[in-house]
């Protein structure tokens, strides 16, 4: 009962949040209730702006749908996430100092990120001063300019940030498993890239010039503006700032993952943390019209959860595990369901594995309850739609969509899906994807070998 009324509690609450900022028509049946607007200049640079009630206040981000997924090319790993440390260098116009004091005369921190299948730049300030703020980005996008020794210095704070991301064992384990559940594509390797690939990065100067000269073009950018501001006044500044930027023609080739036809195994000897082990599934890449994604979340918070009958039954009352969950990223192309698992005693880590696959094959073989489905479909989608409730919330949702698709209606048509997913789908993809010789399992513990082995 109490379930119920929050869920329709939330609804009206969403329901009145779509009647303040759109018509009907623009957001009727729209998981974002305000209207996206959307404009190609003629280079291909896609602009979006989204008004929003944030008097004052704005929201700029650039998305550049390029990550590690594009680093197809051996020995010079790591560019994709190096660019997003080299593009606050500065440019002849606005060195970093002159940067820093018009970004901070905006009220605006600049910042970044980087993933898998982008970067990201943003940052959150006064509307007055948007002009401003498109006049920097435009500058450093179009005219990023570096010396050598500016870049073996750039390339050197990758490698402490390596270093220091590397020595935590979850990272070394990421890396592996990384490494051991793909063999051909370039999810092979993290958004860091390889080591020997980082130690020999400031050597790579003229072709870090020739990774930006491909992708930094208005052809793999979005630029987003989320806020107090009208799609005219958007439109009309990104023409005046982006509109002499030149396309490219350069196309990322990024090789197919062959099909996996055995469970694989990586270990990582390592005593100073609590014995932990993976399970993960190749799984889909993201897609709006399918219903695999929308399924396999819903399967993963009905399964994995803290919540669900095998949480309770491991870690509340067993106590054999410290914590497990499971789920399934976002990514362009097919990517992994992962569950994780960090144990109280290494000795339980087989009795635990098959645990969970009893939980997968009950899922399997079995409908789940059509109550629990209703429920867990209404907090996945009312539970996201109360969290975009500020420019920057709004345009950090729309940038991970806008990355998967470029089209930052894939947030509307994904969560449409969610309220189609029936018992039958949940059954569907747990056969479809938890298969054993699509598995990689990957251990932590103080034993030389993995005991899943």
């Amino acid at each position: 009962m109490k379930t119920v009324t929050k869920t329709l509690v939330l609804g009206l609450m969403l329901l009145l949040l779509g009647s303040s900022y759109a018509t009907s028509k623009d957001t009727a049946g729209k998981i974002l209730p305000y209207p996206i607007h959307q404009q190609k200049l003629a280079n291909g640079l896609n602009v979006v702006t989204v008004p929003f009630d944030s008097p004052g206040l704005v929201s700029f981000h650039i998305i550049t749908r390029v990550g590690a997924r594009n680093e197809v090319e051996p020995g010079v790993t790591g560019f994709a996430h190096f660019f997003e440390h080299m593009m606050f260098r500065g440019t002849d116009k606005y060195p970093k100092e002159k940067y820093s004091a018009a970004l901070k005369s905006t009220g605006a921190a600049a910042n970044a990120n980087t993933t898998q299948d982008r970067t990201a730049y943003h940052m959150t300030g006064n509307a007055a001063k948007l002009e401003l703020m498109f006049e920097l980005e435009s500058d450093r996008f179009l005219n990023l300019n570096y010396s050598e020794h500016e870049f073996k210095t750039e390339a050197g704070a990758v490698k402490g940030e390596y270093t220091k991301n590397f020595a935590s064992p979850y990272s070394q384990i990421n890396e592996k498993r990384s490494e051991t559940a793909f063999t051909t594509h370039t999810y092979s390797h993290t958004t860091m890239g390889y080591f020997k690939d980082i130690v020999d990065m400031p050597n790579q100067f003229e072709y870090s010039k020739v990774f930006f000269d491909r992708y930094y073009r208005p052809e793999f950018n979005t630029l987003l503006v989320v806020g107090d501001v009208t799609a005219k006044q958007v439109n009309a500044l990104a023409e005046k700032y982006f509109g002499k930027w030149q396309s490219g023609s350069y196309k990322s080739v990024v090789p197919v993952e062959p099909k996996q036809q055995e469970t694989r195994f990586v270990h990582l000897q390592n005593g100073t943390i609590p014995a932990y082990f993976s399970m993960s599934f190749k799984g889909p890449a993201f897609s709006d019209t399918k219903i695999d994604m929308p399924a396999l979340d819903v399967l993963a918070s009905i399964v994995f959860s803290n919540t669900s009958e095998l949480y309770k039954k491991l870690v509340i009352n067993e106590q054999k595990v410290r914590f497990i969950s499971g789920g399934a990223g976002d990514s362009r192309d097919p990517g992994l369901f992962t569950i994780h698992v960090s144990m109280m005693e290494k000795d339980d880590m087989s009795y635990v594995k098959t645990e969970i696959e009893k939980a997968i094959s009950k899922v399997k073989a079995e409908d789940v309850d059509a109550k629990i489905l209703a429920t867990t479909k209404s907090n996945l989608k009312y539970s996201f739609a109360m969290s975009i409730d500020t420019p920057g919330a709004i345009a950090q949702s729309l940038s991970h969509y806008i990355q998967l698709t470029g089209d930052p209606e894939s947030i509307n048509r994904l969560y449409a899906l969610y309220d189609k997913v029936t018992v039958e789908d949940i059954r569907m993809v747990a056969n479809k994807y938890f298969k054993m010789e699509q598995l990689t399992v990957a251990s932590i513990s103080e034993d030389k070998k993995g005991a899943l082995q």
